[in-house]
């Protein structure tokens, strides 16, 4: 019987990366060969931090990872996954909301790439409530939010608003 190689590309804007996405890399890196972390161009969400700035980030975020790697990328996602010969969407799940959409993007997926599996993993419950949006908000408003994300993603805010206000 032949071993397969098992490749999944978790996929996001991570703009910015939380520590929720952190867990949900740490525990698919467990669980597949490789994992690709593939950024999101996605400018139709109006991204905070650029392209480059979100791949930085996440590349010295998961550098302690030896099975992952970031990628960007642009376009449709089972394309980009036929690119890098995935077999496998990872999702993270946070509530019932999360479930409802997902299940459809995954149906979606699916008629478009056959080969491809989604998996869904939960949230832990600490990050349950946990969103990249969320952090943003608190972030623009003065509020406490290094709790929720990498001291990298803390220095960047600080970096990104210093250059705005001069």
């Amino acid at each position: 019987m032949a071993l397969i190689q098992v490749t999944a590309i978790y996929p996001g804007t991570f703009d910015p990366m939380t520590v929720g996405h952190v867990d949900v890399a740490q525990r698919a890196s467990k669980m597949f060969d490789d994992l690709i972390i593939g950024v999101a161009a996605n400018p139709n969400k109006r991204p905070y931090f650029s392209l480059d700035e979100r791949v930085a980030m996440a590349r010295e975020i998961l550098s302690d990872l030896p099975n992952v790697t970031v990628q960007p990328f642009d376009g449709l996602l089972v394309e980009f996954a036929a690119e890098v010969d995935a077999n496998v969407i990872v999702r993270g799940l946070r509530a019932i909301s999360d479930f409802e959409y997902e299940v459809q993007i995954a149906a979606v997926n699916r008629h478009l790439a056959a080969s491809i599996e989604t998996v869904f993993i939960a949230a832990s419950q600490d990050y349950t409530f946990l969103s990249s949006s969320i952090v943003r908000e608190i972030e623009s408003h003065g509020g406490e939010y290094a709790e929720f994300v990498h001291p990298l993603v803390v220095d960047a805010f600080s970096l990104k608003r210093q250059a705005e206000s001069s």
